[in-house]
């Protein structure tokens, strides 16, 4: 864990943020590369060869049955069921909030321009798994999927070692209305979405998060298949004041160091005390958690701590980094709302936590890391739609603007495209 000051070690910070977003693994590339090269030619075999080397697990089916299915219902709690629902029906409410649609305009002559919108006609939901459920990873893909009208989603996730998927991930992918569901993971899971095998029909479009090869075959098959981003390391950015409860800091920031070590939590503060107190309640809270020795890695090696000026010159650390979550918990968030340029998700207050848009909020918790939120936004029902022209000419309309077209074609050299104007005024 480094803490620095700004602007003192202005070079240092400006280093450690562009080095977030440097996440991919080259060396892991060739491998990626003979896996989905494999998986084009060989199909389900190499999906197969594929589970039997990296989960340890001999399958005979790909595809989870509706048998399966409804076991899955029998072993979860009520309460879970009931919790799902309500998330579910945050984040529908919030991703509805999202659609467009499609628009026309037309002016005196008849000439007439639009948008049509259509949905993605086929999706490939990526959920992590194998060691533990992510069910919330199922709703956050498949439900904006479904709002947008995706007419069919499809989710593919590791199998545990007995070849199952976790009965929780199985309910949700129900309960948010995906069509079908296969046990594989890995790059040779983003492989069979891309080109097809004789189980799993192709997609047009892959999202969700995943490990290191799963997204080094994202970027791989990007421009086959449309992607949603190039997920790394989850990350947190909390700035402060003194009116905020060091405790609440302490345990936001490990909510995201407890997911992987090269996780990033970044405190960014101008009162030197709170730190203090903060990495007090760290080392306090680190040692009842399950995850702590992944806690303790995260915070010591991605860990920073920004000491600044004030607010205002804690909102340019923010956009500096671009941070995947980011916490203002000050005494009035509101107000510093119009300096907030580049964040994946932004929480105000001491009563947003950031898991709160993990699991019930309603907005979407795919979100661009590595400072990608500089230009790149939350996973949405915008990911799900395509955006198509349209225009209509009526022969006075056509009549007033041919003579530009000819004119800019013949200037660029395309007299082919000068003549398909021409031809229609009779020259």
């Amino acid at each position: 864990m480094e803490i620095l000051r700004y602007p003192e070690n202005k070079d240092r910070i400006k280093e450690i943020a562009k080095k977030r977003a440097d996440f991919i693994d080259e060396d892991k590339l060739k491998s990626v590369q003979e896996i989905v090269n494999r998986v084009k030619v060989r199909g389900d075999e190499a999906l197969f060869e594929y589970t039997r080397k990296f989960d340890r697990v001999n399958l005979k089916k790909l595809r989870v049955s509706e048998k399966e299915i409804e076991e899955a219902y029998q072993s979860v709690d009520k309460g879970f069921l009931q919790d799902l629902k309500q998330a579910i029906n945050n984040i529908g409410d919030y991703h509805r909030k999202q659609l467009k649609e499609s628009w026309f305009s037309h002016d005196r002559k008849g000439n007439i321009m639009g948008q049509l919108i259509n949905p993605v006609q086929r999706v490939g939901a990526y959920v992590p798994g194998g060691r533990a459920p992510y069910p919330s990873s199922v709703i956050m893909t498949v439900i904006p999927a479904r709002v947008a009208g995706v007419d069919e989603v499809v989710v593919v996730t590791p199998p545990d070692k007995e070849g199952k998927v976790n009965s929780y991930t199985l309910v949700a992918t129900r309960e948010a209305g995906a069509d079908e569901i296969y046990r594989v993971g890995g790059a040779q899971a983003v492989a069979a979405l891309t080109y097809g095998t004789e189980s799993i029909k192709p997609v047009e479009k892959i999202v969700g998060p995943g490990n290191i090869y799963v997204t080094l075959a994202k970027k791989m098959v990007s421009g086959i298949v449309g992607i949603d981003m190039l997920a790394g390391p989850s990350e947190i950015m909390i700035l402060a004041d003194e009116t905020a409860e060091p405790e609440y800091i302490a345990a936001d920031l490990l909510s995201q160091a407890e997911h992987d070590p090269l996780a990033a939590p970044v405190f960014v503060t101008p009162d030197w005390k709170l730190v203090e107190e903060v990495i007090s309640h760290l080392e306090n809270q680190m040692k009842d958690q399950p995850r702590r020795e992944t806690m303790a890695k995260s915070w010591e090696n991605q860990g920073l701590i920004i000491i600044v000026e004030d607010i205002k010159t804690g909102l340019e650390m923010v956009n500096l980094f671009g941070p995947e979550h980011f916490e203002l918990m000050v005494e009035d968030p509101f107000k510093y709302l119009p300096d907030i340029k580049n964040a994946g998700a932004i929480f105000l207050g001491k009563y947003s936590p950031e898991p709160l848009g993990d699991y019930v909020a309603g907005p979407n918790h795919v979100l661009p890391t590595g400072g990608t939120a500089r230009f790149s936004s939350p996973l949405s029902v915008d990911d799900f739609i395509k955006k198509s022209s349209l225009i209509f000419y009526s022969r006075e309309g056509f009549n007033e603007v041919a003579g530009g077209a000819i004119s800019l074609a013949q200037k660029e050299g395309f007299n082919g495209h000068a003549s398909s104007v021409s031809i229609r005024l009779g020259r």
